[in-house]
This record gives C-alpha cells, structure tokens and sequence, in this order.
C-alpha cells in the first residue's frame, strides 16, 4: 500500500507538470514617455511631457490553455496608463484598452469581451500612425478609428485561421437594449491578406447612436459612459448621429529596404440629429468625409527607420434643420519621423506632424487645425514635433 500510494503521488506530480506546460501566463506592458512642441494650443505655444506616442503606454495579462484537440482557452487584459502622471487611461476603466476571454482552434477563434473591432485589426496597420508616425499623425481626429482611439464593449469577435496568408474577421456588440436589438450595436467585417511583398486589407464599420448616454462606440472610452470622449472639432458637433459609418481599404508593397503604403477611408454620420442633446447646431441629414493617406518608410540600417507620410481628409456640406446648408472642412496634413533601435525592446525616435485646416468645421466656425491627441489650434494651421523613448517589456 505503501508502495503504491508513492507511484499514485508520482503520477500525479508528472500530470501536474504536464498540465503546467500546456498553459501559460504573461506579463507584458509597454512604456512611451515623450517631450513636445505645440506650436499652437489655443493660441499659444506649448511645451509638454506626455504619455504614448508611437503606442500607448499599457500593461496587461494574457494567457493560454491547452484542452486537447487542438482546442484552447485563452484570455487577455490590458490597461492603459499615462506614465506623466501614472492615472489609469481610457477614462479610469480597469481594463480599458481590452477585457477579453474565448477559445481558439482549427477554426479560428472566438473571444467575448471589450474589444478592437475589425477595421482596426484588417486596416489600421497600412497607416503610418499604425507604424512609425506616432498617435499624433493619425488622421484628423482619427475620424475613421484607424489608430483605435475607441473600443467596443460587450463585443463577440470572430477571427479564421490564416488561409494562403488571408484572414477574416467578424465583430458583433451588443447594445443591450429591452425591446430594441438594434440601440447601440456595433457590427464589423473585414479581411486581410499578407504574402510575400504585398499585404492589403478591407474593412466596414457600423456603429448604432454612437455617443449617445452608455454609447456604444464613442461614449466607452471614458468610465461614465459619457460622450465627453469626443473632443476634436473636426466632428465633435456630429455625435448627433444615429450611424456612425466607415469604410476603409489599405496595403503596402515592400521594394527591398523600402515599403510604400496607401490608405482610404469613407465615412459617414447619417441621420443627424438622432440624439436631440449632442445637436447643438441643430444639425440634419447625413455628412461624410473621404480621407487618403500615402506613406513610405525605409529601413536604412537594422536599426535606423524613416518614415514619411501624406494624408487628406475632405468633409462634405451639412445642412440643418432649417435647410441651410454650411461648407465641409478639409484638412492636409504631412508627418515625418525616425526610429532608432537601442536593443530589441528600447527605441528612441523623432516625429513631426504639420496641418492645415480649411473650410467649416463640425463647430459651425471657421475649420482650426486640430492634430490628434492634442490641444487644438485657434487657427488653421499647426505643428508638432515630438521626441520619444519606448520601453517593451
């Protein structure tokens, strides 16, 4: 008895082991502290530290199971934080950047959870705020998501397994509604292929009142809910909206140590005037915006990148309730920058962004140049230059 009860412990320690192998967790973050010029916020020039620049400063958990099969389980957590000031981001959400839990396979996977819908994962990478650029040189106010300045809650994401190097990718968010499956939702597809020298991808968006009170889409980046989220005069005064609406389409060609890469991207806010409190102007109908971007980038040492880029976001007239109808804004911007490589997780680099604005602007005023993720101008144009160092761990 003795004897036996000895080999039972063994076999239980070896199937302990086993069972340790077949799962894991991870401890994963990133750190991306920089300096800036603002050659004009709100009329003055400004010199500030701040948090994220060619990715947002985040630390998180991800983990993996084997069940057998070739099934697994699998989750992720991952909060964001500004390391100037060491406060929670994405509003004080917990875990705002993802909250995510699911099973993986053969078949693809399937995660529940707050999540980056599929324009996101199928396009946002073409985009050189998605590479070298930083956050600042997204496109005006990241009007179409592509540098995911917004999540989306209660979300069920399907993403296949690679096949000949193309995936596809399906989002669904819940609204959450009694008696109305269609408040509030969030649906995606989107497809994207990578092989060789060329990789493109193709995505839609569509977002149910999205900034409306518990919002679906623009409402969920801060902890009330609230569509105070949505400060960028480039379309702060169409939250009003009752669909928000992007189409989008991006790819890259590599030619030795060079990669050129375009963007496009459609967007609506249609049936203004959806949500009487966030419609101000008293604005109706729909109003859309068409934005293209050109980039390059050049690998000049292992450790050196350039990168420059070109982008131009073109706003449609909107009218009001009364018929009148008001010009579209427009807004031009270039973006430079430089990564350079210290080690495999330590890089320093240099980014500049400058834009022009022209025509009307969702505040009904004349259009203020309004880079993202900082202070707006009080006049057309404005400049940022911003120098960074970034810490993978």
């Amino acid at each position: 008895m003795r004897k036996g009860s000895l080999y039972a412990v063994a076999a239980l320690g070896a199937l302990s082991d086993v069972a340790h192998a077949q799962s894991s967790v991870a401890l994963y973050g990133v750190v991306d502290e920089g300096l800036n010029y603002n050659s004009n916020a709100g009329g003055s020039r400004l010199y500030n530290l701040t948090s994220g620049g060619l990715q947002g400063s985040r630390w998180g958990l991800r983990g993996r199971e084997d069940l057998g099969g070739g099934l697994a389980a699998l989750f992720a957590l991952e909060s964001g934080f500004n390391a100037s000031n060491g406060k929670a981001g994405q509003g004080g959400l917990a875990f705002g950047r993802q909250a995510l839990v699911g099973l993986a396979g053969d078949f693809g996977t399937v995660t529940l959870g707050r999540q980056y819908d599929a324009l996101v994962d199928s396009v946002g990478a073409f985009a050189a705020a998605g590479q070298w650029g930083t956050a600042m040189s997204a496109h005006a106010g990241d009007i179409d998501n592509f540098n995911n300045s917004y999540r989306a809650n209660h979300t069920v994401k399907y993403r296949s397994a690679a096949h000949a190097g193309l995936t596809f990718t399906g989002t669904y968010s819940l609204g959450g509604v009694a008696g109305d499956v269609a408040a509030n939702q969030v649906w995606s597809l989107g497809a994207r292929y990578g092989g060789g020298p060329l990789a493109f991808g193709m995505a839609y968006l569509n977002a149910r009142t999205p900034a409306a009170n518990a919002g679906s889409l623009f409402g969920n980046n801060t902890s009330t809910g609230t569509p105070s989220a949505v400060t960028s005069p480039v379309y702060r005064g169409f939250t009003s909206a009752n669909t928000y609406q992007v189409i989008g389409i991006g790819a890259a060609y590599a030619i030795g140590a060079a990669t050129i890469g375009a963007t496009y991207s459609n967007i609506r806010f249609m049936h203004l005037g959806a949500v009487p409190g966030l419609n101000a102007m008293r604005y109706a109908g729909t109003v859309a915006f068409d934005n293209a971007e050109i980039n390059v980038k050049y690998q000049v040492t292992p450790a050196l990148l350039l990168g420059a880029a070109f982008s131009y976001t073109k706003g449609s007239p909107v009218r009001d309730t009364s018929g009148a109808s008001r010009s579209g804004a427009n807004y031009l911007q270039v973006a430079v920058g430089a990564d350079y490589f210290l080690s495999k997780r330590t890089d320093v680099y240099l980014a500049g962004v400058h834009q022009k604005a022209s025509g009307t602007d969702s505040t009904g005023g004349p259009a203020v140049a309004a880079i993202r993720a900082l202070p707006a101008s009080n006049s057309n144009r404005q400049t940022m230059v911003r120098v960074g160092i970034r810490h993978r761990f």
